[in-house]
């Protein structure tokens, strides 16, 4: 089981090349066997994405979603309390953006790699990174 931050849910629907070799091989790995987390709060981004035409798709949002649900193995990661909490506990070296930080503490609170080409996320050296 592996965690998927937003863009690479994106990337490896509608771009796979961008993904590294490491990244598409847990991918792999990870619909092999026991899935992907897909979280909550990355439905929410990828609505912001649509909305402020950060990608164009020629589907609604709600058709994407079920689209990308579909591709893969995915799992919802809900935002439960404990998830939550430590979302606004971790240092700001992991990053200040809310969303970052929600998909962080999920990978911590599952005790699984997070799938993410995010620089300072994979600087912490505190969530366990896959790219």
């Amino acid at each position: 089981m592996i965690t998927l931050d937003t863009h690479v849910i994106l990337w490896d629907a509608l771009q796979p090349s961008i993904l590294s070799g490491k990244a598409k091989e847990a991918i792999e790995k990870a619909n092999q066997g026991d899935g992907l987390f897909f979280c909550a709060i990355s439905l929410w981004e990828i609505a912001m994405l649509i909305r402020k035409k950060r990608i164009e798709v020629s589907v609604s949002y709600r058709e994407l979603v079920q689209l990308l649900l579909s591709c893969n193995k995915y799992v919802s990661q809900e935002i439960t309390p404990e998830i939550a909490h430590l979302s606004t506990t971790l240092p700001g070296t992991i990053n200040s953006d809310p969303a970052d930080r929600i998909i962080a503490a999920s990978s911590l609170v599952t005790k699984t790699p997070l799938v993410t080409a995010d620089e300072n996320l994979r600087k912490s050296n505190i969530v366990q990174t896959i790219w």
